[in-house]
């Protein structure tokens, strides 16, 4: 808790943070406006706020004020209070909310805090008072009672213990006993028990009885309201006494016995005197009198009560408090005990006045108002800052600006603080003085006049007035001041120097002040002259202040200004400071030290100098020594004495002496006398009264005023400042007697009334609403007779006797009549009584008057007057016999007595029934209601109670009519209810309270068109089932339909949400009575819908039906039940338990859950399985096999069918005895010998440990024998048996529980007769697959039998796996399914024949399932799974197993049950495949076929360039969201972008997000840039190129570019027949240049030939060409990019290739062959690099073939003749059919040379071949780039990167054209780029069959859009193909694997471009090849063999086009093939 003098630092704190926000508004000088104020508070919180976690608070603060003022929480370090998630938040309407919150997450710093609100605006603040708040947290208590010890026939005292943490909130209600007594707190005194207020349980006169009882309490918490019984029982132990015991006092020893004991005003006090003795003790209480040591006994009355020893004050008030005395005495002792009382009144504050406007410079004052006690503080606040003020009166003596705002005024005690606030507004306008404009510094000769200005302004207007160095300067015949106002207010004021000197220089200062405040300028006005110091005047200075004085300097320049005492330049100590401006500062002056004259020199620089004086003279203040009175209060006659010392300050001193503020006079009393020069003595002879004050000691000199104050408190008896006297009082008027006293210490004044009539005893006043006692005056409000009596008034302070005064209080009571005026009515005709009761002294007499007339009844015999006495006064009647209208009047009845009169006024009404109502109209009307109005009619003189307003429909008669009921003050009601387009006639009749009028005229109307008004019918919601609801409905019925119904809405919603209703429109049947319906589908399963309908006219839509909820069918549980557990009970039963599911699983309600078990060997087999129901959560199963291991699952089952299974659990029986042998055979083996076998037990239950086999011989006596036999033996042969004996034997099995049941009996007789007999059984034997199989057939005889086996019914005849054994066993080595059947064993002898027949399983793997494709989805497949028919052996589940198409296999596991399977996770867009085995408990089937699938999705699909393209001047915004991705989430995009005619690409980003814009910055305005996107998702990618210009700088568009005409090949040859002059020469130079070329590189050639040379076939035929798809084949591939060419960049991913590095002299080099379109169309422009020297090539011919040899720099990219291309263009992707095929024209001659040109294209006159030749960069190789020319404008292009090959002997060379190809729509041009160049032998692996499905990267397959396209190219000596060779395809590369640090491609690890070039050994043409790494998209790969399936699908002939002879479409051809 903060202590009260803590608080006003933490406001003053925060009034600072809210003056600061407040700003400059809170200081505005506006006009008092009576709309605007300060806040105030309406709301405040109460001082404590007490509350449960469980329940929060609420705690509201509310204020007014205009404007409205903002409220803001604070704690009581003044910081604002902010949000705790949770725990604390401020809501919008400023309430502070403390949710309910749980136990651990309690914070004190929140939850038991000290907060106070704040309300602020710009008038001011305030604060509340401070709010104790403190959350409860729910804990755990008991409350305990211990024993209570007392002796017999005291009383003792049971007290509830509660625990100290919940002490405050819990209180006893009650208590009981084990005798079944209940106690509660009341009003009876008198019995033995007493529950007191406090809670303790009082039992007076304890006796013996007592000890046998014992005590409960009942305590209920505040907060919670949680009532309980305490946990223990208390009980009284009683003492029988042993001789006299003085009083003695319960616990406390010999301890000083005080208690202090606080209770709320008007609440119940319990003072404790616990004590006990024997004699019992008698107690008498005492309270002390306030301020003395003096007591009067307490009065017992019927508020104070006292119970034993504990005195019990009901309804305490504030007298209450003080001392307590319990005195305990009896006949052995005494003891006694103080109680200190405090009665605590709620605090309450208020200032007088709450609002007071005060001119600027008058007084203030405040007065706060407080009740309430205790109250320890009182304190002042403004604006919430503390200002120091702790009087209850706060006086501004003069207001100021800065006094207005908000004052408050707190009162304070330990437990509550209360304020109140009042605002001081300012009057009137005011405004404190500004300077405007003044005059600056200045510097000047001697000889002119100066002019100085100052213009101030202000309100009101100031006063300037002029200082010359601090000293006023006055009007003379030099100076001149003067001043005017001007019209706007300002004051302008000037001072004008005549004729200027030097020594008018120094510190000029204007001054403007007004009452409102003061504004001053100074500046130096300089004079050139000779040093001047003006005459300082003396300055007297008080001791210990701090001396400033500036030296008065004039001349000009001055050089140095010092300050000398004595000679000596100051500074001379530390006290002293010299500035260099001539100010001179002494701190803390002294006499001794400081005192004396000081000297001021100003010099020049020449060394003139001037000095000037100033004497200081130091004056000391008097200084008082303290005095004081003895200690405490003096006695009245006492001698006092006062001493004054004043021993320092300078003399003279004057000394007096002041009481209360007051000059003492001579009549006091008290004398005064001066002892020396320095003291004075005061002198009271005889204390008196009136000598009680602060005594003031007051000390003067010239330094000034000194006092010192001492109080005076005298003891003084109390006397009569009033005294009462009798008196008399009207009765009803209040009456006020005062009575007052005074005295030292202040008396206390009570009043007490008489008991009876007479002076004598008196009791004290009982507090009641009318009468108060208040600082002595009694108060009696509303006195009645019953106040009547003596009365005494009593002054005490214990001082002497005190003084006491008996009053008679009369009252008289002139007659009254309680009630004024009042109404009476009666019916015409009928008789009236008219009554008047008069109360009063009697006598009295009653006259009657009739409107003011006085009434005789002798002259109208209808009249007739009674009087009757009453006790109280007078009854008067008058009697009517019978009304007529004329009594309609006032009768006045008069009643009079000796003390006065009084009337009484009786309204007499005559009343009849009202006239019809007339004049009825028809306001207004609509659908359900109408508005009338009619003309009130005569109301028959009483009021009209109501009209009532009759209606029916047309049709119906008058008797069959509705009502309205109308007040009847009114003349317009509303008919509703009304049926809409409905006929009404319409009445209205009045009523009185006599009786109805007759009917008014009917009107008729006709009701408009409404929305229906009722709901629909019969509403009916039925499941269909888990997902459907059917509801169906009839319509409202047709009275309510309000016109035609156009049909219905039905709205439905999940319940018990708070969403809105989803509507469905079903059209009105109109067939009459039929049901509508309406299926509501795909809803959740087994979830609650709600469902309203609604009927809908043209008008609207009526009433929403009431809600009818009903469950969608009931589902399965979607989870199983969880824990189960099986527990084996017995060697039969087990125990099964287990956690229902989930409920929000279980899809419905639970009925039962199912118990599914089987032996575990038998569990795949469903038949087999057992099922049991149970509606527990536990079962027990029976009448199980014994000692089976089972497996169970269990299940829950809903209305919607059984549930998910739980995992299975498994549990064994326990082991028994075991059964019978099955079957028992004895047969004859001779005359002393049988053979006895036997078949184990059919249920063992558990392990065979032996058998017993018993013998006997039978028809004798003899003992039965038995014999041992182990477990794994079947047979017994008995030996030594009697020839022709039979035998009986019987067989027993035996587990480790016991013996079994014995087999049945056989009987067999040893014979010398054997016959063949076989000792085994039929039986049934389970093999394994693969394993071996033995079948027994243990046969005897004799002779000895001969056995054979037939199997199936077939001889058996030995082989390499069955043979029989010398037993006769028949064994079947490595068992398979065919095997299987019956097999029958034959033993025969001479004698007998015998045969068995076993059964043989055999138990294989299953066979390959069944899979079908059931549906896909762009991530997942889903697959029917089907085991094999012929599977025997149960089925125990599948394995699924599926991969991509270049990935690894995948495997999932899929139970039997399972139908369909998904299989998710998985890659959009991309090949999978898929097969399944099924297996069993043998092992893993075998495969079913592979099934060949793909996910749905596409590569990206391309955006329309508006949509995709936004172009400024030096930039390009790109929206990728326009991209559509094909059904696959786009990953990313790569962005590069050039100039139009650059040929490399620039990179501007890899790594581009789908939904982000991307913004291509640094563009160059006015400029056409080529633009290409790649877009990738996990489906593809697909590449686009676009042609844009940036605008100008000023935002314009460029012209197009020039496109290129469109010439047909009659144009073309026009053209070249046309210009022979220029085509002849040109065509000549070229034929010679090609030649010489040829024999160049020939020459060159011959030296570099070896026998690996690589050779060109030209001569094949046509077949050969570059395109050998089907067009069918098209669609499937998209278009063919070639497989050399570096793809577009993927991020995050890192690509080896196969680097082939030249090892020419040039290093990278890149050739190429480029359409320019800005020459002429039919030339052909050649960029070559510079020539390198070529090795391993042979530019000859081999084996008579001739080869295109462009093996020259430069002529790469040409192209051989009668070469067939195809090629395809970027719009391709969506119509390959646009594909265009030509071909190229033949070479003149056979033998290819390294022309630079070829027939149909020339080059012009004098332009080099190698003009544009370009070098490989080492920093970004050629592959990176891509060179672009444009043509005709065309927004796409072809680009083509071809690598370069150079190691024969390991690459062919083919593919090394084979690159990206695009065509735009205009015809288009080609773009080719250089590829790769290769020189590395050893990174082409020649190994085939190394390249598989794992070698498939991202590019090994190309895109799909890409597809892969066959090229054939050189290869190696004697692998070259001919046309007639009929291999189709070569087989597929291998893969190639490389080092990434040996790439001269990849410089860096970030790299992620591959080129595709192929490196393969057999030479053939090829397809598209993987790269060495994985792709981490493996959706884009296909294994070799399927991509050459592919190709191989596309072998019909090629379709040749003759080359347009124009190049008409902007080609330039490329992409050689070599044939």
């Amino acid at each position: 808790m903060n202590m009260p003098n803590e608080r006003p630092k933490w406001l003053m704190l925060y009034a600072a943070v809210a003056l600061i926000a407040c700003g400059s508004q809170c200081f505005a000088a506006n006009p008092p406006d009576a709309d605007q104020k300060g806040p105030v508070f309406l709301k405040e919180p109460t001082n404590r706020i007490d509350f449960s976690n469980s329940t929060g608070a609420e705690i509201e603060c509310k204020a007014s004020g205009n404007p409205m003022p903002e409220i803001i929480w604070i704690r009581s370090d003044g910081t604002a209070v902010g949000d705790v998630p949770g725990l604390r938040q401020i809501s919008s309407d400023g309430k502070l909310v403390f949710p309910p919150f749980r136990a651990e997450d309690y914070r004190q710093e929140v939850h038991a805090q000290v907060y106070a609100c704040l309300a602020r605006n710009q008038f001011g603040s305030i604060i509340s008072r401070d709010v104790h708040v403190r959350a409860v947290v729910s804990q755990h208590y008991e409350e305990d009672i211990h024993k209570a010890f007392v002796i017999r026939g005291n009383s003792a005292i049971l007290k509830c213990d509660i625990p100290s943490f919940v002490a405050d909130f819990v209180n006893v209600i009650s208590w009981h006993s084990d005798e079944q007594e209940n106690f509660y707190p009341g009003t009876e005194y008198d019995g033995k028990y007493l529950v007191l207020p406090s809670g303790e349980l009082h039992i007076r006169e304890v006796g013996p009885e007592d000890g046998y009882k014992s005590y409960q309490c009942r305590t209920k918490h505040r907060l919670t309201g949680e009532t309980r019984l305490s946990a223990t029982k208390g009980r009284l132990v009683i003492t029988e006494p042993v001789g006299s015991v003085s009083p003695q006092l319960n616990g406390n020893g010999n301890q000083e016995h005080i208690t202090l004991t606080r209770v709320p005003k008007m609440g119940s006090v319990t003072l404790m005197c616990p004590a006990q003795a024997y004699p019992v003790p008698f107690f008498r209480w005492y309270k002390f009198i306030e301020g003395t040591t003096r007591k009067q006994a307490v009065v017992l009355n019927d508020r104070v009560k006292q119970v034993s020893g504990t005195l019990i004050i009901k309804d305490a008030v504030v007298e209450d408090s003080g001392k307590y005395l319990c005195v305990v005495n009896n006949s052995v002792g005494g003891e006694s005990v103080e109680t200190v009382l405090t009665v605590t009144a709620p605090l309450s504050a208020k200032i007088d006045p709450p609002t007071q406007t005060v001119d600027f410079g008058r007084p203030a004052v405040f007065t706060c108002q407080y009740t309430g006690n205790p109250i320890k503080t009182v304190s002042w606040m403004k604006d919430g800052k503390v200002i120091g003020h702790s009087e209850p009166v706060l006086r501004i003596e003069s207001v100021k600006k800065e006094d207005k705002g908000m004052y408050q005024c707190f009162v304070r005690n330990d437990q509550e603080s209360a304020e109140a606030s009042a605002e001081l507004k300012l009057g009137g306008r005011f405004d404190p003085p500004v300077i405007r404009q003044a005059f600056q510094e200045e510097t000047m000769e001697p000889g002119p006049s100066v002019f100085l200005k100052c213009v101030a302004g202000g309100n009101p207007t100031p006063e300037i007035s002029w200082e010359l160095d601090g000293k006023k300067i006055a009007n003379n015949d030099r100076y001149q001041v003067g001043q005017y106002v001007t019209v706007n207010g300002d004051v302008v004021s000037y001072l004008n120097i005549t004729s200027v000197h030097a020594n008018d220089g120094g510190l000029y200062k204007c001054i403007a002040k007004s009452k409102v405040g003061v504004a001053e300028h100074s500046a130096k006005l300089n004079v050139y002259g000779l040093p001047y110091i003006r005459q300082m005047e003396k300055k007297a200075i008080v001791a210990g202040e701090t001396l400033i004085v500036t030296c008065p300097v004039a001349g000009y320049p001055i050089d140095s200004i010092v300050w000398e005492r004595d000679n000596r330049a100051l500074p001379i100590n530390r006290k002293q400071k010299v500035f260099p401006n001539g100010t001179l500062i002494i701190e803390n002056v002294e006499r001794n030290s400081d005192q004396a004259t000081y000297t001021c020199v100003a010099k020049n620089q020449e060394g003139y100098s001037a000095r000037g004086s100033l004497e200081v003279q130091v004056m000391v203040l008097p200084r008082i020594i303290p005095f004081d009175f003895e200690e405490g209060p003096a006695q009245v006659g006492q001698y006092l004495t006062l001493h004054c010392s004043v021993p320092g300050g300078d003399l003279p001193l004057d000394i007096d002496w002041t009481l209360d503020g007051q000059q003492i006079s001579e009549d006091l009393g008290i004398t005064t006398s001066r002892v020396g020069r320095r003291g004075s003595v005061l002198t009271i002879e005889a204390v008196e009264a009136r000598h009680a004050g602060n005594f003031t000691c007051h000390a003067r000199n010239l330094a000034g005023h000194q006092q010192y104050t001492t109080p005076l408190n005298a003891y003084v008896p109390p006397r009569w400042i009033l005294e009462p006297t009798d008196k008399a009082f009207a009765q009803g008027s209040d009456a006020k007697v005062e009575c007052k006293a005074d005295g030292f210490p202040k008396p206390q004044v009570t009043w007490k009334k008489a008991v009876g009539d007479t002076p004598g005893e008196y009791k004290d006043l009982k507090k009641s609403d009318n009468i108060r006692v208040e600082e002595g005056t009694l108060h009696v409000d509303n006195i009645q007779k019953t106040n009547e009596g003596y009365y005494l008034c009593e002054a005490i302070n214990g001082i002497g006797s005190g003084l006491s005064a008996v009053i008679m209080i009369s009252v008289q009571a002139p007659p009254e009549f309680t009630e004024k005026l009042r109404n009476q009515t009666a019916r015409r005709g009928e008789p009236a009584v008219l009554q008047c009761e008069a109360k009063g002294e009697k006598p009295i007499g009653i006259l009657w008057n009739m409107n003011n007339m006085r009434l005789d009844p002798k002259n109208d015999n209808r009249y007739t007057i009674r009087e009757e006495i009453l006790s109280t006064g007078v009854m008067s009647s008058l009697s009517i016999k019978r009304t007529e209208r004329s009594d309609s009047a006032l009768f006045t009845c008069v009643a009079t007595n000796a003390f006065g009169s009084d009337d009484a006024s009786i309204n007499m009404i005559v009343q009849e029934v009202p006239e019809m109502p007339y004049a009825l109209k028809v306001l207004d009307k609509s659908g359900r209601s109408v508005q009338l109005s009619w003309a009130q009619p005569y109301d028959g003189n009483s009021p009209l109670d109501r009209y009532i307003i009759e209606f029916k429909r047309s049709r119906a008669s008058w008797s069959e009519i509705d009502r309205v009921i109308v007040p009847g003050h009114t003349t317009e009601a509303q008919v509703q209810k009304l049926s809409p387009a409905t006929t009404y006639n319409i009445r209205i009749v009045a009523e009185n309270a006599i009786g109805t009028s007759q009917s008014s005229e009917a009107v008729t109307i006709i009701t408009a068109e409404e929305a229906p008004s009722g709901k629909p019918q019969n509403i009916k919601v039925e499941p269909v089932n888990q997902t459907t609801m059917r509801v169906t409905w009839k319509p409202p019925p047709r009275t309510e339909w309000n016109g035609e119904i156009l049909g219905y809405y039905v709205g439905y919603k999940l319940s018990n949400t708070n969403s809105s209703y989803v509507f469905e429109t079903i059209n009105f049947i109109t067939e009459e009575g039929k049901e509508h319906n309406l299926e509501l589908q795909n809803l959740r399963v087994y979830t609650q819908y709600s469902v309203v309908i609604q009927a809908f006219n043209k008008i609207g839509a009526g009433p929403l039906s009431e809600e009818e909820k009903q469950f969608t069918a009931e589902g399965t549980p979607s989870q199983p039940p969880s824990d189960t557990a099986c527990t084996t009970l017995t060697s039969q039963t087990i125990r099964v338990g287990w956690v229902s599911p989930p409920l929000e699983s279980a899809n419905g309600v639970i009925k039962t859950y199912k118990v599914v078990y089987a032996p575990s060997d038998e569990w795949y087999d469903e038949t087999k399985r057992h099922y049991k129901k149970t509606a527990s959560s536990d079962t027990v199963l029976h009448g199980l096999k014994k000692y089976t291991n089972y497996t169970m699952q269990v299940l829950a089952t809903t209305a919607g069918g059984d549930g998910v299974r739980s995992v299975p659990i498994h549990c064994q029986t326990e082991p028994d005895v075991p059964e019978a042998p099955t079957d028992v055979k004895a047969l004859v083996m001779g005359n002393a010998a049988i053979l006895v076998s036997w078949r184990p037990p059919a249920q063992p239950n558990g392990i065979i440990t032996q058998y017993t086999v018993y013998s006997k011989a039978e028809g004798a006596e003899t003992e039965t024998k038995t014999q041992k036999v182990p477990h794994y033996q079947m047979s017994f042969e008995a030996t030594e048996l009697e020839k022709n004996k039979p035998y009986e034997f019987w067989v027993t099995a035996s587990t480790t529980i016991g013996e079994g049941q014995q087999s049945k009996s056989i009987v067999a007789m040893p014979s010398d007769q054997v016959p063949a007999k076989i000792a085994s059984f039929d039986d049934t034997f389970t093999a394994t697959f693969k394993e071996d199989a033995k079948m027994p057939c243990l046969a005897v005889g004799a002779p000895q039998p001969e056995i054979t086996w037939k199997i199936k019914g077939v001889e058996f005849s030995a082989n390499d796996r069955m043979r029989v054994l010398p037993d006769g066993s028949l064994l079947i080595k490595s068992v398979n399914r065919q095997d299987a059947g019956d097999y029958s064993c034959h033993a025969e002898n001479s004698i007998a024949k015998d045969s068995i027949t076993h059964k043989l399983i055999v138990l294989a793997p299953p066979q390959s399932p069944h899979v079908t494709l059931s549906a896909t989805t762009t991530d997942a497949l889903t697959v029917k799974l089907k085991p094999h028919e012929g599977d025997t052996a149960p089925l125990h589940g599948y394995t699924l197993h599926y991969k991509p198409e270049f990935g690894e296999w995948e495997t999932s596991e899929v139970s039997v049950d399972s139908q369909k399977h998904n299989i998710e996770s998985l890659l959009c867009g991309s090949r999978y495949q898929v097969y399944a085995t099924g297996f069993n408990n043998i092992g893993a089937g075998e495969a079913s076929d592979i099934l060949n699938t793909r996910t749905k999705g596409q590569k990206p699909k391309l955006p329309e360039k508006p949509r995709f393209i936004e172009v400024s001047s030096n930039s390009v915004s790109l929206h990728f969201k326009a991209w559509k991705d094909g059904g696959c989430p786009m990953s990313h995009f790569v962005v590069e972008s050039k100039k139009r005619d650059q040929i490399e690409w620039n990179q501007i980003s890899n790594n581009v997000k789908p939904d982000n814009n991307y913004v291509v910055l640094d563009l160059e305005p006015a400029t056409w840039y080529n633009l290409r996107i790649t877009a990738h998702n996990s489906a593809g990618f697909t590449v686009a190129e676009y042609d844009f210009a940036t605008l100008t700088v000023t935002g314009g568009t460029i012209a197009p570019s020039r496109d290129l005409p469109e010439l047909s090949a009659e144009d073309t040859i026009r053209i070249i027949l046309s210009n022979l002059n220029l085509v002849v020469p040109v065509v000549a130079a070229l034929l010679v240049i090609i030649i010489a070329i040829i024999v160049i590189c020939i020459l060159r050639s011959k030296g570099n030939h070896h026998k690996d040379d690589v050779v060109y076939n030209q001569t094949m035929g046509p077949g050969a060409t570059l395109d050998k798809r089907r067009p069918d084949l098209r669609d499937e591939l998209g278009y063919i990019a070639p497989p050399n060419r570096k793809l577009p960049p993927v991020p995050g991913s890192n690509y080896n290739t196969c680097d082939r590095i030249k090892r020419g002299r040039g290093g990278l080099r890149s050739n190429h062959s480029t359409w320019d379109p800005r020459r002429n169309p039919n030339l052909y422009e050649e960029l070559k690099a510079p020539p390198v020297p070529m090795h391993g090539n042979h530019y000859g011919h081999a084996h008579g073939n001739a080869e295109c040899h462009y093996r020259h720099p430069g002529m790469e990219d040409e192209i051989c003749p009668y070469a067939t291309f195809h090629l395809l263009g970027f719009r391709e992707e969506m119509d390959p059919t646009k594909a265009m095929n030509f071909q190229t024209f033949p070479h003149q001659n056979g033998h290819a040379g390294p022309v630079p040109g070829h027939a149909g294209t020339m080059l012009p006159p004098g332009h080099p071949g190698h003009v544009h030749s370009r070098s490989g960069s080492q920093s970004m190789p050629r592959a990176n780039r891509y060179q672009r020319k444009n043509s005709q404008g065309g927004q796409s292009s072809i680009y083509t990167p071809a690598p370069e090959y150079d190691d024969p002997a390991n690459c062919a060379e083919e593919d090394q054209y084979r690159r990206y190809t695009r065509v735009n729509s205009q015809g288009g041009s080609l773009y080719s780029g250089p590829g790769p160049e290769y020189d590395d032998p050893a990174n082409c692996a020649p190994e085939e069959d190394q390249y598989g499905s794992q070698y498939g990267g991202p590019y090994g397959q190309p895109y799909d859009h890409y597809g892969s396209r066959g090229s054939m190219g050189r290869r190696s000596i004697g692998s070259a193909r001919n046309p007639g060779n009929g291999s189709p395809e070569p087989p597929p590369p291998p893969p190639r694997n490389h080092d990434m640090s040996n790439s001269s491609f990849n410089d860096s690890k970030e790299s992620n471009e591959i080129s595709e070039a192929e490196c393969d050994r057999d030479h053939g043409p090829r397809g598209n090849y993987g790269a060495v790494k994985r792709s981490p998209q493996p959706k884009d790969q296909r294994t070799t063999e399927e991509m050459r399936k592919l190709i191989e699908r596309n072998e019909t002939g090629p379709k040749q086009l003759q080359l347009q002879q124009t190049n008409g479409a902007g080609f330039t051809a490329y992409d050689t093939m070599a044939v």
